[in-house]
């Protein structure tokens, strides 16, 4: 008699952790670049001569495109895989810092830190952060879309303090070589390990019932700027994107916009050293991953609502006390500050991330990337005014009161966001096909 062939086994380690830890690296290599031009700032002022206007203009435009080229970066990858678009997005920043240190005159900051940069850190936004998650998991949502929402804090914490000290000590230019580096070193990794979706390698994302499998996803058969604007055309009709846009423009000027852009300069106008306030600075990071991944956790467990509104609030309170904080040295409070605005930082992604598949269904990541996209136009906007209160006034205050009512406003406003989901639209058959 034939003895039984064995059973097949399983792999103890799902691919999808992988994935995911690859989509991590991703994230922090790209995320480089994000918290260096404000170590840059003072270094660049004292060389080249450019203001603190023309240096924010630079930051600003790769805020904005950041959030605008997300969406359209997420129909990229419905069309091309995660793989190609994530490689390409990587070598779009490495290009950006090598050619960026070849600046004379504040246009050729614009076009590199501001256009490549901007153009490929937004390819590897937190909307890719949402369809790795979307793709590769049923279970553990929350928590997996906080771990990877901390890989852009992670990678500041990485980079930050060895950049801060190299543009004091070396020079800005090599600093921002250092940053090239990174992104380029991961490379390799995504090549070889990032899988575009688990029914590509005949696996059901983690989590799933191997009695009910889900429906592989759709693919776009026509350019994916269309669907992307067309996901945009859909959310809009509908009081949830906008009560979701609006606060998270809120969230980005008061994080990338304000404290990742000027908050080092700011500290440097009060007598700080610039490694010192990018110390502090990098302390958020730490701070960020605790918060970000205990907000995923959270929201597997909370109304996403009553989360949101609790982070906007207590950013907005904390944000009234910090131009009384800042000076030469760092007290206790200023402590108790970055505490608090770590574990706040990207907090607020995993349920905004949820809130966008709980109404959207299967097309809440490309509706969160224009939800994103406003995040990085309020960030783009703040960073821009803040420069140009900084110039006229010879300080930050009026830029730290502002951000605080909106933080306040923000928080009412996603109290409010509606329990109703939105009815998917149906799938044309000319536009979209099932692929595994």
């Amino acid at each position: 008699m034939t003895p039984p062939s064995p059973a097949p086994t399983r792999p103890r380690l799902h691919p999808a952790w992988i994935v995911a830890i690859v989509a991590f690296l991703a994230l922090v290599g790209a995320a480089g670049f994000r918290a260096a031009p404000s170590v840059f700032m003072v270094p660049i002022e004292a060389e080249l001569g450019f203001s603190r206007t023309d240096l924010s203009i630079a930051i600003g435009i790769n805020i904005v495109l950041f959030g605008l080229t997300a969406p359209f970066a997420a129909a990229l990858m419905d069309r091309f895989g995660l793989k190609r678009v994530t490689i390409a997005a990587l070598a779009l920043v490495a290009s950006g810092a090598v050619l960026g240190t070849l600046a004379t005159a504040p246009f050729v900051l614009w076009l590199t830190w501001g256009g490549l940069i901007g153009i490929g850190t937004g390819s590897m936004a937190m909307v890719f952060a949402a369809t790795v998650t979307q793709r590769w998991f049923i279970r553990h949502r929350g928590v997996v879309s906080g771990v990877l929402s901390a890989g852009s804090a992670t990678g500041q914490l990485v980079f930050l303090p060895p950049t801060a000290w190299l543009a004091t000590e070396v020079g800005w230019r090599e600093a921002s070589l250092v940053v090239a580096g990174g992104a380029l070193i991961v490379v390799p990794l995504v090549a070889w390990f990032l899988h575009d979706s688990p029914h590509r390698i005949g696996l059901l994302p983690y989590g799933a019932d191997p009695a009910d499998p889900p429906a592989p996803p759709y693919r776009s058969l026509v350019n994916p700027a269309v669907l992307a604007l067309r996901a945009l055309r859909d959310a809009a009709r509908q009081r949830t994107f906008w009560a979701l846009a609006i606060g998270f423009a809120v969230c980005g000027a008061s994080t990338n916009g304000l404290i990742g852009a000027h908050f080092i300069p700011a500290a440097h106008d009060h007598g700080m050293t610039q490694p010192v306030a990018a110390g502090l600075l990098a302390t958020v990071g730490i701070f960020d991953i605790v918060g970000t991944v205990f907000s995923g956790w959270l929201t597997d467990r909370v109304n996403p609502r009553i989360l949101l509104g609790v982070y906007y609030a207590g950013r907005g309170i904390s944000l009234l006390f910090l131009p009384f904080l800042l000076s030469s040295e760092v007290h206790p409070p200023m402590w108790f500050f970055i505490v608090f605005y770590g574990l706040d930082w990207v907090a607020t992604v995993p349920p905004t991330i949820a809130l966008c598949r709980e109404v959207f269904g299967d097309r809440g990541p490309l509706v969160f990337g224009w939800v994103f996209a406003s995040h990085q136009l309020g960030a783009g906007i703040a960073t821009i005014l803040a420069g140009i209160v900084r110039d006229a006034t010879g300080q930050y205050t009026i830029a730290w009161f502002a951000a605080a009512g909106l933080c306040i406003v923000a928080a009412l406003v996603s109290l409010r966001i509606r329990r109703v989901p939105v009815a998917p639209p149906e799938p044309d058959p000319l536009v979209e096909e099932r692929v595994g």
